[in-house]
């Protein structure tokens, strides 16, 4: 017979279950979304932190969706910091003096490129994609991470394939 179900993630071993389950995916899902520069890991151990400090009002069916959001949310709230920074940072004239003009042009093109064609992506197919290809999941798996069918993320990958292609002829 089980024991009583605990109303909230207060317990050391619910909460340990729950961070060896979601942390990993948790923060493969910020990487793709939000690439590695915002510090995707520094985020999940916020969003695991605020779940303790919150874990009466948590129930354990919940945790999942909690530490996403959580985690999600910092991440926006750092976007919009960065924004800030990069406006700042254009505003101020940087000097690259080991670097020849040629190169730093040249550079300058292919990230504008590669942003725009990346950017061109909706957040679900660049999500998807990322994830197949970059960190190898089955289709079934990313299903499952992005609690969609299959059939969709076989949609997703392939769409962003064919924006890719049509974006980024010359690579």
């Amino acid at each position: 017979m089980p024991k009583n179900i605990t109303e909230h993630i207060c317990d050391d071993t619910l909460f340990s279950k729950a961070f060896k389950t979601y942390a990993e995916d948790l923060y493969h899902f910020l990487y793709y979304k939000f690439g590695d520069r915002l510090n995707p890991r520094d985020k999940v151990q916020e969003a695991f932190i605020k779940l303790w400090e919150n874990c009466k009002q948590v129930p354990p069916s919940k945790a999942k969706s909690f530490v996403f959001t959580v985690a999600n949310n910092l991440m926006l709230n750092e976007v919009a910091h960065q924004k800030v920074v990069l406006k700042y940072a254009q505003e101020t004239p940087q000097n690259h003096t080991n670097e020849s003009p040629e190169f730093i042009l040249r550079e300058k093109e292919y990230q504008e490129k590669l942003q725009n064609a990346l950017a061109k992506l909706t957040e679900a197919q660049r999500t998807a994609f990322l994830l197949n290809r970059i960190e190898g999941k089955k289709f079934k798996e990313i299903a499952e991470l992005l609690d969609i069918s299959v059939k969709a993320v076989e949609k997703r990958i392939y769409g962003a394939l064919a924006k890719l292609r049509e974006d980024i002829e010359e690579i």
